[in-house]
């Protein structure tokens, strides 16, 4: 079975949706370790409540790739298979992207490659779109420009604040990444330059 490796800096309220996925036997998968660069994220906490291996590697005043090294040996003494980003408030290194070469997954709440980076709700608004939504993609040495894996499409509305607009993209969010995370743990997908074939456009 395959092995899950969650990196987290946060909540990690999409650990949970995917935790939650392993448990119902959506994502044939099992989670091996959470692991987070913040010692008190709440995901962390959650992590071990679950009874799911839970440790924190601290980031702070560690050079990226020193850092990134430490995270990738751990998550291979737990025998990790694939990477997912679960509000890893961090960008990984070449070094790190090498050691688990398309096998590092990530959500980002827009409709890439529109609006990557931080903040992508508030510029989705600033905008003027009509439509938000998020992508799971794979992680290359770029940020939030590998191969697209699966998009969910959320109408923006009339009087929407970015709490609002986020909260509605979350819950997509939700749904899709353990839904993309099934697709590549059974195989039934392939990589064709930039073009993901067995993920899809959700709506």
């Amino acid at each position: 079975m395959n092995k899950l490796g969650i990196l987290l800096s946060g909540r990690g309220s999409n650990f949970e949706a995917i935790a939650a996925a392993v448990r119902e036997g959506r994502v044939e998968a099992e989670i091996a370790v959470v692991i987070s660069n913040k010692p008190a994220a709440p995901g962390l906490a959650r992590a071990k409540e679950l009874g799911i291996p839970a440790e924190s590697i601290p980031s702070k005043g560690t050079r990226r790739d020193e850092y990134d090294r430490r995270v990738a040996s751990r998550l291979k003494e737990y025998g990790v298979d694939l990477v997912c980003l679960a509000g890893f408030m961090r960008l990984l290194s070449a070094g790190f992207v090498e050691e688990f070469p398309e096998r590092i997954v990530n959500i980002h709440p827009s409709l890439l490659p529109a609006f990557p980076g931080l903040d992508a709700q508030a510029q989705a608004l600033e905008h003027g779109v009509r439509y938000a939504g998020c992508t799971v993609h794979f992680v290359d040495e770029q940020l939030d420009s590998g191969p697209i894996i699966a998009q969910a499409v959320v109408p923006v509305l009339e009087g929407d604040d970015e709490h609002a607009l986020s909260a509605r993209i979350l819950k997509e969010e939700h749904r899709i990444y353990p839904e993309a995370i099934q697709t590549i743990v059974s195989g039934d997908y392939r990589i064709v330059g930039r073009r993901v074939f067995g993920g899809r456009v959700a709506s």
